[in-house]
């Protein structure tokens, strides 16, 4: 970890703040009709983004305010229910970041940014590998920047400023080349996970409201001989912090949505990046649940819900509609669902 002394002495540029850190975190989230500062924080951040066209007063939260963050939410992989939660609030602050604008270093709490998300998908153009491309600034990013500037031959401290931007502006890619050795990275990875769920340790979510369906998942883990690891929590963002606390080698998130007509699995994806294995793994699932519910299939999404974008593993969250009806048959959903992982497993990744 490097210091805070260390980092100011690197570079002309001085820290920043973590991208999710405001003084209006106390006032969110942000509703129709709510008036103030952070409002206005808010809609003036919107505009420079381009959402925004003065449809209401300055420091009102009016229709077209509730329109531009829907629309924010959709183009970032966000739920688009045009409230300004902290997640929300968090994303259009990352959002403002452009590549140059600040000093990247690993620190605590981690760096968030659109700016970090550029880096790493330079990097990982380059053939070094930051983990994946979400944005958050931890050790694998920091180690990818250091292996980069150790091989053009500048001090490798992990600290991306001035200095390791031009020499990063300096590379051009030959037209066409657009792999990232993450993606590379990613499914090798799969194609070592190749065998059964024995000790495999999963990661069970739940927001509240189907405590019932991830008891049920859980226990059905056990009975073939996984780990389950059960997480009750509201904030998503906790959730991906206790999974990535016990190293699980998979996390799945159950929900219940009663607006949905069936069911509805959804992977990381974000910044011109997808997870290639959670991606396949939705799918699994999708037809798993379908079949075994006789649910209306809703598809699965590429999304960038911070349970999805901050958990160290593959990740789907399940999306469930009729929740009368899946409740109802919470063991037969979780069978569903270890037939969907012991088929993932089981196939070789190539």
């Amino acid at each position: 970890m490097v210091s805070l002394s260390m980092t100011a002495m690197s570079d002309d540029l001085q820290p920043s703040p973590p991208a999710s850190a405001s003084r209006w975190d106390e006032g969110l989230p942000f509703l129709l009709g709510d008036v103030g500062q952070g409002v206005s924080d808010l809609q003036q951040r919107l505009a420079r983004l381009g959402y925004l066209r003065g449809d209401d007063r300055l420091g009102e939260y009016g229709d077209g305010t509730a329109r531009a963050v829907r629309s924010f939410q959709r183009d970032r992989g966000l739920r688009t229910d045009g409230l300004c939660g902290r997640h929300t609030w968090s994303s259009v602050v990352e959002a403002g970041f452009r590549l140059g604008d600040r000093l990247l270093y690993q620190r605590i709490p981690m760096l968030h940014g659109d700016d970090v998300a550029e880096l790493q998908r330079q990097l990982s153009a380059l053939g070094f590998d930051p983990g994946g491309v979400d944005g958050i600034f931890g050790d694998q990013t920091a180690s990818a920047v250091a292996d980069f500037q150790h091989n053009i031959g500048i001090s490798s401290d992990g600290i991306c400023g001035p200095r390791t931007l031009a020499e990063l502006s300096q590379l051009k890619l030959r037209r066409g080349a657009e792999d990232l050795v993450s993606s590379v990275r990613e499914q090798l990875e799969a194609s070592n996970k190749v065998g059964t769920l024995q000790d495999r340790v999963i990661a069970v979510g739940e927001p509240g409201g189907f405590q019932a369906g991830a008891v049920a998942l859980s226990r059905a883990l056990v009975a073939v001989g996984a780990r389950p690891i059960t997480i009750h929590h509201p904030d998503e963002s906790e959730q991906a912090e206790a999974a990535n606390a016990v190293g699980a080698d998979c996390y799945i998130g159950l929900r219940l949505d009663p607006e949905l007509a069936g069911v509805r699995t959804v992977y990381y994806s974000g910044y011109r990046y997808e997870s290639e294995t959670s991606k396949h793994l939705a799918r699994l699932i999708s037809e798993a649940v379908v079949k075994a519910l006789d649910l209306h299939d809703e598809g699965s999404d590429g999304m960038a819900l911070p349970v999805l974008r901050e958990t160290r593993m593959p990740a789907v969250v399940v999306e469930l509609g009729r929740p009368a009806v899946v409740a109802m048959h919470s063991a037969r959903l979780a069978v569903a669902i270890i037939d969907a992982l012991a088929d993932w497993l089981g196939n070789k990744w190539t």
